[in-house]
């Protein structure tokens, strides 16, 4: 593995995904490692534009131009972002590829060969070396998302489209053990799951 791994963060709304990428930030912080982030959507500000538009309480956008911008917004990261930055220092990214495989295949129906074909036209030879899946239970979620404040687009589906998708990333990362933790939000402590995190990351360094 690269001195300097590409480390995604997955998960479901409320999970605890992006508590667990500042807890990795704060560590690599600590002790003077070069790292970079950025998040999907979103990332260079051309893509920031398009998460905009995407996430958007009002957006009428449907399900495939969604998925269309969301290639954009990939496109450009890993040709202005990923690439520049790829064994120089450790990325870390909140949410990527399989966020789409979750989300549009799983969650939404599109064709998974499609997705696959798309992602893997745009890596090339980029893969992410490891992959932390937070997870959680229905009612966690749904108390995490009443007392959230700013709330986008992605936040206001049913139960049964989380449900679908947060079983399609149990699906992705059990295909991927060895490349895959997942942090269990329901039954683990915040500092069980910050110590398992920063574990796994003093192994994968």
């Amino acid at each position: 593995m690269s001195k300097y791994p590409i480390i995604v963060f997955e998960g479901v709304e409320t999970s605890g995904k992006s508590t667990s990428l500042k807890k990795a930030i704060k560590f690599l912080k600590e002790k003077k490692i070069k790292y970079m982030t950025f998040r999907e959507p979103g990332g260079t500000n051309f893509s920031e534009k398009l998460r905009s538009l995407m996430l958007n309480n009002k957006s009428k956008l449907n399900n495939k131009t969604d998925l269309f911008l969301l290639m954009a917004s990939r496109s450009e990261n890993i040709d202005k972002i990923l690439r520049e930055n790829y064994k120089n220092k450790v990325v870390l990214i909140d949410r990527f590829v399989d966020s789409t495989l979750a989300y549009q295949h799983y969650g939404m129906g599109f064709d998974k060969d499609l997705i696959l074909k798309m992602n893997n036209f745009l890596l090339g030879n980029l893969k992410p070396n490891f992959t932390f899946l937070s997870v959680v239970n229905k009612k966690n979620m749904f108390e995490r998302l009443k007392s959230r404040k700013n709330k986008n687009k992605y936040d206001h589906f049913k139960y049964n489209f989380y449900n679908k998708v947060q079983k399609g990333f149990l699906k992705i990362a059990k295909k991927n053990k060895s490349k895959y933790l997942i942090l269990d939000s329901n039954k683990d402590s915040l500092k069980i799951i910050e110590n398992k995190l920063i574990n796994k990351i003093k192994k994968i360094l």
